[in-house]
């Protein structure tokens, strides 16, 4: 499947002694320190925009700018970012990615007025696609088959911690400092993470004597930046936008081209034999479906809670953190890992997906009775998110050569941002075509619609339809999310509980990383 040669001076991924790297738990604290650094930015800034707002004196289109500048560019990236770091070393590029973030944080922190925090956040997007695709490349690395289950269900515990712990962090330096605190804060602990890489982190790197694959690192990232950029302006211009629909197209049309370039091509960064692996495919499929679920169910929901019933952003962000802390207690106590090897992984991946489904579920029917039932579902949903996603990890660790561990990681970045969008377009067009349905409203949104209303009853009749259509989406999800589990259960059914034998140590593993963005009206 692959025809690759190696060079005398080629650096290739070390075997893994048995028990591991004997460094390797205070190498996984340093760059888990370094992942959580990058998430809580993201969802710290959420709490930060009114500040930012009042002192840069930003207009709605720069506050939209300031969130997405950094996720539109690291979503282009995350494929190139992966091949780089196989090619020219993992350590190389996770010392790279740290620098360049507290670089771009610095900028950010310093920044007088919105262009110089918008081209910051971007430059801060470099750095988080390299750290995104190199650490989970470093963390398979270091751990041997028997650890590497567990070792990847905490780090996948840092990204729902990242999502909990934002707001509250957020809002305490906000009551001390300044919005710049937020940004200034992640220079020590880049640097602190630089020398903590420098000192522990082995390299690794397998350049399997050929030439880099510049087009098709071009193709991919203008492709990916064009569909990752309708999916994040679409529910503010409309999905059927001109801007919106001619990003989609050129998006599909360029990464059509991608696809292309890279089956023709003598040395492909991509290669896509990857895609006719059914294990490799059922997993890659079912943690799109987990973020297709999830993320579009707290989207939705927050609009929800702030609009419907009341609730501040914060208090709305809080609301929703349930979710993220039962992935934490579980991924932290091993839960998750522990039902990978035993139960093995299609059962885990099959459960998991099947209590996300149930959680969705829950906040459908049960919900609209009070904070009770959406707690109930957030719960759920969080406990099936804890077991899903080691098992996908475990899966497509087995099915990816060691030598293309960042590529792995990298296209499970890429779907996963995928999957979040899909989740907020179309759980998103199933409420809104349900609010429709039951009230005819001119306005554009659920706010200028409840602003517009003439009447205490006609605002109840219009929260009354929203809530319907969130209970419909809801559902629309959860069975997405069932009929997905059971159907990915038969395209991993070849593994075992236990790891697979591999020829080699260090394959790509694969977790979802979810990134919800707090709608403001």
């Amino acid at each position: 499947m692959y025809s690759m040669t190696t060079s005398p001076q080629e650096e290739a991924p070390p075997q893994t002694a048995p028990g591991g790297h004997p460094q390797r738990w205070l190498i996984l604290g340093v760059i888990c320190l370094a992942q959580l650094t990058v998430l809580l930015d993201n969802t710290i800034l959420n709490v930060a925009i009114p500040s930012l707002t009042r002192e840069l004196d930003a207009t709605t289109a720069d506050v939209q700018w300031m969130m997405n500048a950094y996720s539109l560019v690291q979503s282009g990236l995350l494929l190139t970012a992966g091949n780089a770091a196989d090619r020219y070393g993992r350590k190389l590029l996770l010392m790279a990615g740290l620098a360049i973030f507290g670089m771009g944080s610095l900028a950010a922190g310093l920044s007088q007025s919105p262009a110089q925090l918008i081209a910051a956040r971007a430059g801060m997007g470099v750095g988080g696609a390299l750290l995104m695709t190199t650490i989970l490349a470093v963390v398979v690395q270091i751990f041997d088959d028997k650890e590497r289950v567990k070792a990847i269900a905490l780090w996948s515990t840092v990204s729902s911690l990242g999502f909990a712990a934002g707001p509250l962090i957020g809002g305490v330096m906000l009551n001390h400092f300044s919005w710049g605190a937020i940004f200034l804060i992640n220079i020590p602990v880049a640097a602190i993470g630089l020398i903590a890489v420098a000192a522990l982190v082995p390299e690794s790197k397998h350049k399997a004597g050929d030439r880099p694959d510049l087009v098709g690192a071009v193709l991919s990232t203008i492709g990916m930046t064009s569909v990752v950029y309708a999916i994040i302006t679409g529910p503010e211009h409309g999905w059927t936008s001109g801007q919106v629909l001619v990003s989609a197209l050129i998006g599909v049309i360029v990464l059509g081209l991608f696809v292309t370039w890279e089956l023709r091509t003598e040395h492909p960064m991509l290669d896509m034999h990857f895609f006719r692996n059914q294990k490799f495919v059922g997993a890659v499929a079912g943690a799109i479906l987990v973020a297709f679920g999830m993320t579009g169910s707290l989207f939705l929901l927050t609009q929800h809670l702030q609009f419907v019933l009341g609730y501040e952003p914060l208090d709305a962000g809080l609301r929703t953190a349930p979710l993220a802390l039962t992935v934490v207690a579980l991924n932290f106590t091993g839960l998750g890992a522990k039902l990978v090897l035993k139960a093995g992984t299609p059962a885990a991946i099959a459960l998991g997906m099947t209590l996300v489904s149930a959680g969705l579920a829950a906040i459908a029917l049960l919900g609209g009775h009070g904070y009770g039932g959406t707690l109930l579902g957030l719960v759920v949903m969080g406990a099936g998110v804890a077991l899903s996603m080691p098992a996908m990890a475990n899966a497509i660790m087995s099915a990816i050569p060691p030598e293309k561990a960042g590529v792995g990681a990298g296209i499970n970045g890429t779907l996963a941002e995928f999957g979040n969008g899909l989740g907020v377009a179309v759980l998103g067009a199933v409420l809104n075509s349900r609010f429709a349905s039951l009230v005819a409203v001119s306005a554009a949104s659920l706010p200028a619609a409840l602003a517009a209303a003439d009447s205490a009853g006609e605002k109840a009749r219009i929260s009354d339809a929203f809530a319907s259509g969130l209970e419909t989406s809801q559902l629309v999800g959860a069975v997405a999310v069932l009929a997905g589990g059971w159907s990915r259960r038969r395209c991993c059914g070849g593994l075992s509980g236990q790891n697979p034998p591999r020829s080699s140590p260090g394959s790509s593993g694969c977790a979802v990383v979810v990134r919800v963005r707090v709608h403001r009206g």
